[in-house]
């Protein structure tokens, strides 16, 4: 079963200006056997499997008529799935005239150029002055699809990462760049993303690739790690750009989209990026140290986005310059 399955002879009639949405799936061939969870996200445009979760917790999924209670239930022939999706819940995030660095914008799509320091959504801690209220003052008419607390945003970068994200204005650009990121963290698709982050010490060769095993880490659950015995598949390219005395400029490309990927495979191969307050180590290297004071935070750049248009598939690459603190660690190392 795949989206193309969902049709409009799928979708269930609702009230006249109600914003629920509700559709059914039936269980047929390749996903006999598989998780609820796994075919409700895969066949439904829009929805993260994290979300789908929820709407089974929230007692909102059917299976055969009796509502599921597992996300991880498997799946038998004949099954007939039905789910709803509430309306969203009203935004209560206060709209900021914080200023924005935007790479491209149209209709549906808005591209910036985020600061490191900047959280992307309102969090305890972070009720304002984060990317989402700086969004919802730049645009009045951001999707909603993406929860209250995170009008039209499709991925995220680390508070301390800078560069190039991308936040949708259109439902339809909001099911369509979900859709494509969710592809990116399984492997598939055409969206590429590549980041800059300074090393040290340096690896070894000019090039590689990283091909692990990705998941929580085993002691401390609040980490990830590529040293676990079972868990999702993590693959990042890597390639010297500049060797730095003790440390080096390196160009990584994510093939696939795990939280912390970049900064878990650099520390678990032994070259972890200077400032990482997580999975860094202290340099005992004098310009490495003065690199990461210069600095003051992990040294991860998203220096390019580039994707398929939800809308009109024209290809857009952007690109994000390296920042001034960013700028000013090379020189200390240079």
């Amino acid at each position: 079963m795949t989206s193309e399955d969902v049709g409009p002879e799928d979708v269930d009639d609702v009230d006249a200006g109600s914003d629920e949405q509700r559709f059914a799936l039936a269980v047929a061939g390749g996903d006999i056997g598989s998780r609820l969870d796994a075919v409700i996200a895969a066949s439904a445009a829009g929805l993260s499997r994290a979300q789908v979760q929820k709407l089974i917790e929230a007692g909102l999924v059917t299976v055969s008529g009796v509502i599921a209670t597992k996300a991880g239930a498997r799946l038998r022939a004949g099954d007939a799935i039905e789910v709803r999706v509430p309306a969203p819940e009203p935004l209560e995030v206060i709209a900021e005239d914080i200023p924005l660095t935007i790479l491209f914008e149209d209709a549906d799509v808005i591209a910036i150029d985020k600061p490191a320091g900047l959280v992307v959504h309102p969090a305890p801690g972070h009720a304002s002055g984060t990317l989402v209220n700086a969004l919802l003052f730049h645009c009045r008419d951001l999707s909603g699809i993406g929860g209250v607390l995170r009008p039209g945003i499709v991925h995220r970068l680390d508070k301390d990462t800078s560069g190039v994200m991308i936040a949708t204005k259109s439902d339809r650009a909001h099911a369509a760049m979900t859709a494509a990121f969710a592809a990116k963290s399984r492997g598939e698709g055409t969206l590429a993303r590549s980041y800059l982050a300074i090393a040290a010490p340096p690896p070894a060769g000019p090039r590689g690739t990283l091909r692990t095993q990705y998941g929580r880490h085993p002691v401390n659950r609040k980490e990830f790690s590529s040293k676990v015995a079972a868990g999702k598949s993590a693959v990042t390219h890597w390639e010297v750009v500049e060797r730095l005395h003790a440390a080096a400029l390196v160009r990584l490309v994510l093939e696939t989209g795990r939280t912390h990927q970049i900064r878990v495979h650099a520390a678990d191969h032994g070259w972890p990026l200077i400032g990482d307050p997580v999975y860094g180590q202290r340099s005992r290297d004098e310009r490495v140290a003065a690199a990461d004071r210069a600095l003051g935070r992990q040294a991860l750049h998203a220096a390019t986005l580039a994707f398929d248009h939800p809308v009109t598939g024209v290809r857009i690459e952007l690109d994000a310059p390296l920042p001034a603190d960013f700028a000013l660690a090379l020189a200390q190392l240079r």
